[in-house]
């Protein structure tokens, strides 16, 4: 959420933002709104300042008369007060509802751009393998190792499901001890997090705010939870109402995640690249607003040493203002080469969300000025399924065998996943 304050005397740059991200919110209403609020809690306090004189005087005076007239007084001021109090709280709830309509202010050096399709390539890393066959893609290879089963996984749970089976979800287990060896050096705190959090919470990050955002989650109604679609989701409400010290303060979180694809009818509706359930190591930092910069320089630093030991070849994309999620001011996308795909698919996501989350959390820390909210970010460690196709794509050989990166070597008892 923005600060009412910072609207208020930024409208134009706050109005520039929204239409950087391809939204539409109706500010100048918000601020009429605003206004009239502000009038009408001036009109409450003097309201109540004039009833506690008139109830003071009717207990003092000893005039039936004048008693009478004061208690005539008292029962207009009551009138009056009711029906500012339901002014108020019309104005109120219009005013709650726009505010949680205004997304993340995109940061002044993302690009312009409507969608994907204006995103910029900003690196490339790794050498893309070349074989002396025609790579297969990876349902083609895991089916036959029978370590993916998609089939099977529909006829029990429906389409965008799958079965990690066998060496498949051994090499799982691999990746997130291996993301976990990596971050603890760093600092970060593991942590297996609820998945599924109370619908303020959701809503709290900023994944629940409008029509379209509630499409992509799955909602238990008769509970008011949602189910997580990714660890950063409960790992930001952790701190919820609290001061924090000693930052920056930055944890990895395993979980399952759960997402409706709602709007991805027709896309990848094959194999386990998009799909309902998945696996995932993130991570995620509260860190002074200072800092908040270095600390995103910092995650995707991370998230490509990852990738670089593994030796997947991949780009660094910075999102245009259009392709950015509602909480976001910046993020930065880690697409892997997929040999048997022949393209670049994304595998990762770093973002700062700056102080949106955190003003709705009402997360803080001592700041020289005194308390002010903290900046909170986010980044994929591994999105498990999208790994294993990376490594079996990658790591593939012409007899159908997978080979296993050499750093995952000493998780497993393996050293290629073969038939």
């Amino acid at each position: 959420m923005l600060d009412i304050k910072f609207i208020r005397q930024n409208p134009e740059k706050v109005k520039e933002g929204i239409a950087k991200k391809q939204a539409s919110v109706d500010i100048d209403r918000l601020l009429e709104v605003d206004q009239k609020r502000r009038e009408t809690i001036m009109a409450l306090e003097d309201m109540f300042s004039k009833k506690n004189r008139a109830s003071k005087e009717i207990s003092q005076n000893q005039d039936e008369r004048e008693k009478q007239r004061l208690i005539l007084e008292m029962r207009e001021l009551d009138t009056n007060s009711d029906r500012l109090k339901e002014a108020f709280e019309s104005l109120d709830k219009e005013f709650e509802f726009l505010m949680k309509q205004i997304p993340n202010l995109p940061e002044d050096d993302v690009p312009i751009g409507k969608d994907e399709k204006d995103n910029k390539v900003i690196k490339e890393w790794g050498k893309k393998p070349e074989f002396k066959f025609v790579p297969r893609d990876y349902l083609e290879i895991s089916e036959k190792l029978d370590i993916i089963d998609v089939k099977r996984a529909a006829k029990v749970a429906g389409t965008r499901f799958g079965y990690i089976k066998g060496e498949a979800a051994q090499l799982e287990f691999a990746l997130v001890n291996f993301a976990m060896d990596i971050l603890l050096k760093e600092g970060f705190v593991p942590v297996v997090p609820p998945v599924m959090i109370k619908d303020k919470m959701m809503e709290a990050m900023g994944y629940a705010s409008s029509e379209k955002d509630k499409a992509e989650r799955y909602l238990l109604k008769e509970d008011n939870l949602y189910l997580i679609g990714t660890a950063e989701q409960a790992l930001g409400p952790l701190h919820a109402d609290e001061i924090l010290e000693n930052l920056p303060r930055r944890y990895a979180g395993f979980s399952s995640c759960f997402r409706r694809e709602a709007g991805a009818y027709g896309k990848d509706t094959k194999g386990i690249l998009r799909v309902h359930q998945f696996d995932k190591v993130e991570m995620l930092s509260f860190c002074e607003p200072q800092q908040s910069k270095k600390e995103l320089d910092f995650l995707l630093e991370m998230a490509e040493r990852l990738m670089q030991l593994l030796k997947i070849p991949y780009r660094v994309v910075r999102l245009c203002g259009g392709d950015l999620a509602r909480p976001s001011a910046a993020t930065y996308d880690i697409e892997a080469w997929l040999p048997g795909q022949n393209q670049y698919r994304e595998t990762h996501s770093v973002s700062t969300t700056t102080d949106f989350q955190a003003r709705r959390l009402n997360i803080r820390h001592r700041g020289k000025q005194g308390l002010e909210f903290v900046h909170i970010l986010n980044g994929t460690a591994f999105a498990i399924g999208r790994m294993l196709i990376a490594i079996i794509e990658n790591y593939q050989k012409k007899d159908g065998s997978v080979l296993i990166p050499k750093v995952l070597q000493k998780y497993l008892k393996f050293k290629a996943i073969k038939r």
